[in-house]
């Protein structure tokens, strides 16, 4: 997209956003050795280059990095593997495997290809010692085998283990997939890392769920196409922020526990022994509004809000643009995001809303983001909306119920492009001119996808430790059966 919103959500520094992060010393090392023995990433390479690799390797997998020939740090490794869950000794030392250096290779002008180094070596080894077998007596049918054989063994056998190698790791390049997978990598070593040297079973728990959830997604991503599989990724990397956040309050938690015992410990005058619980709160908790997150291209929002009390569970969410409206403070909102059952709320004109929402998850993947536009479609370009509801009207008490707290949102403020592409239907197009250069620029489909993408990436910061809150006093929903 062309067009960029105005405030980028807040990000945090973490780890692989470049090379050996916590080590430095080790890049500039590596990048030296690669500038002596390997091609480097600049101008000069073609689709036929094979730029030498740096390999980082993690608790969960590995990054493969490129060495760019300016000197500079790559910003998005050119591969990931990750390895599968609940690995083995034998599967950890595989990752190891396929890590390692590569092998250095001779040409051989005679015949196509090139041979191992280790296999000339191996072949020149086995030669000599197969004539000082011969010169002590053994048989030239035992020898003559056993020195054609070791450097053919040398030469394929690497091959064989690298094959056997793969089927425990899924590995993932190009750098939309790389780009992507690389988030939920962040997220996956802050759980490893919480999780090192603890006993706690959460903590433990929570690294054995990432690491699931990151092997999901790069299985995702071996297509190396993110829209066919978008809503699925964005539904693992909710989850991914949701666990990330519950560790962050564990140990968080822990930590004030901690500084309270060591208080208790030096404070010889308060009296031992147990103390009557702290009352809990009754109410639902304030309604949270998004702070207006305007969406940039390629960012994701780490900055999490305030947790509430309950762990949350994926659903499907109605956007719908509206007229812009510009709180205290705030930029303009155009656009909102309500989880789906907000449409049951007995302010929302009935029986519309129940209809709307009885339409609305009606067959769809849970965590998927559904604009208005895509029911208007739905409905035949609209023809059949006064056989639902109201639509108008049903938007209208949405957007008062969520000025009056009363439920959850995520307000965006999206540029005209993206407001305009969530506006249209799933298979409409929208052109637009330079009026300075007079170039015409089309957009379709896929920008569209796009946007939703980067919105559900949002709610995804949004709803981190809470799901959006659809109300209080909901009506049941419509039974699809009954109604048809």
């Amino acid at each position: 997209m062309t067009d960029t919103l105005h405030t980028p959500p807040p990000t945090a520094a973490a780890h692989h956003e470049r090379p050996f992060t916590r080590d430095p010393g080790r890049w500039e090392k590596e990048r030296s050795r690669a500038l002596r023995t390997g091609h480097v990433r600049d101008h000069t390479c073609s689709a036929a280059c094979e730029p030498v690799l740096v390999h980082e390797r993690t608790p969960w997998g590995w990054l493969a990095w490129t060495v760019p020939g300016d000197g500079s740090p790559p910003e998005i490794p050119h591969q990931i593997g990750v390895l599968t869950p609940a690995a083995t000794r034998l599967q950890r030392l595989a990752l190891r495997w396929l890590t390692r250096r590569p092998a250095q290779r001779i040409a051989v002008d005679t015949v196509p290809g090139s041979l191992r180094f280790a296999a000339a070596a191996i072949a020149l080894i086995s030669l000599l010692a197969g004539l000082f077998a011969l010169r002590r007596g053994v048989p030239l049918d035992v020898a003559l085998p056993a020195i054609l054989l070791a450097p053919l063994i040398a030469e394929h056998l690497p091959d064989r283990l690298d094959a056997r190698a793969r089927e425990h790791v899924r590995m993932v390049e190009g750098d939309v997939a790389c780009r992507y997978l690389q988030r939920l990598a962040v997220l996956q070593t802050s759980l490893v890392q919480a999780a090192v040297g603890s006993e706690r079973y959460e903590l433990r728990r929570s690294a054995e769920v990432g690491q699931g959830l990151l092997w999901d997604a790069a299985g995702l991503l071996q297509t190396r196409d993110t829209r066919p599989a978008s809503a699925d990724l964005i539904a693992r990397e909710r989850l991914m922020l949701q666990l990330a956040h519950q560790v962050a309050q564990i140990l968080k938690r822990t930590a004030e526990d901690s500084t309270a015992g060591e208080n208790q410990a030096s404070d010889p005058g308060r009296p031992l022994g147990p103390y009557p619980p702290r009352p809990r709160p009754t109410t639902h908790p304030a309604a949270r509004h998004a702070p207006n997150p305007q969406l940039q291209k390629e960012t994701l929002p780490m900055t999490q809000p305030e947790p509430g009390p309950t762990v949350p569970t994926l659903d499907v969410y109605l956007l719908f643009a509206h007229e812009p409206y510009y709180p205290v403070g705030a930029q303009e909102i155009n656009t909102t995001v309500v989880a789906a059952a907000s449409l049951l709320h007995p302010r929302v004109r009935q029986p519309d809303g129940a209809r709307i929402h009885d339409r609305l998850v009606h067959d769809r993947r849970p965590g998927e983001i559904v604009p208005l536009s895509t029911l208007t479609h739905e409905l035949d370009g609209g023809e059949h909306w006064p056989e639902v509801g109201d639509w108008e009207a049903a938007t209208e008490d949405l957007l008062q119920l969520i000025r009056d707290h009363d439920c959850d949102a995520l307000n965006l403020g999206l540029p005209d492009i993206a407001r305009a592409l969530v506006c249209a239907g799933p298979h409409s197009e929208i052109r637009t001119v330079d009026p300075t250069s007079g170039a015409h620029r089309a957009y379709g489909p896929a920008d569209r996808i796009e946007v939703l993408v980067e919105v559900g990436r949002h709610l995804a910061w949004a709803e981190a430790g809470s799901p959006l809150w659809p109300g209080n006093g909901l009506l049941p929903p419509i039974n699809s059966a009954d109604a048809s």
